[in-house]
């Protein structure tokens, strides 16, 4: 099953839970001009399910964005994916707040869990708080995160083929966020890239 909520527009659920074999592949999404917090747990609760998790976020202008994920492993063997990236500029602050969650007897947990911020400018903030609360053992688990900038290098090499320096920010910027983008419908897809 395929989901995709865009902050400011749909509801997006404060709680879900997979159960009986279920796959799920969600996609959370705050567009530019989006302020606000986003609160989201979801319970894993039999062997064998799958969650496919991302979420992707523009903060500009002084808009400030909040993720407080939680996604908890109530049982063994199911498998858990997250992956969250967004772009910081124009004094706009971003904070992700991620747990992964295994409990107690949730033996051959797999549980996985990305976030990766771009700073545009220095009066820009990203934040991030990646969590791993573990109670089993033979569980494969793991959590990463960076906050940095785009490269100077790689837009120097676009700009030395004659493509001007926005468009090779852009384009940065297109590559970073592609991974998430790409989950998404191509109308909705579009409308986002139009207003970068």
């Amino acid at each position: 099953m395929n989901r995709y909520y865009i902050a400011g527009i749909d509801e997006i659920p404060q709680h879900v839970t997979l159960e009986d074999n279920d796959r799920l592949k969600l996609t959370l999404v705050c567009p530019p001009g989006y302020s606000g917090e986003i609160n989201f747990g979801i319970d894993l609760l039999r062997p064998g399910v799958e969650l496919d998790l991302a979420g992707v976020y523009f903060c500009s202008r002084g808009e400030r964005q909040t993720f407080n994920i939680s996604v908890r492993h109530m049982v063994g063997g199911a498998t858990s994916r997250q992956l969250f990236k967004g772009i910081v500029g124009k004094g706009g602050s971003a904070v992700f707040n991620g747990l992964i969650y295994v409990a107690h007897g949730a033996e051959k947990t797999k549980a996985f869990q990305e976030n990766h911020s771009i700073i545009l400018d220095e009066g820009s903030f990203a934040e991030t708080h990646p969590q791993l609360e573990i109670y089993a053992d033979d569980v494969e688990c793991s959590h990463g995160a960076t906050v940095g900038s785009l490269n100077e290098d790689e837009r120097f090499y676009m700009q030395s083929r004659g493509i001007p320096e926005a468009e090779a920010r852009r384009l940065q910027i297109l590559s970073f966020l592609s991974p998430i983008l790409n989950r998404l419908p191509e109308e909705e897809r579009n409308h986002l890239l139009e207003r970068l």
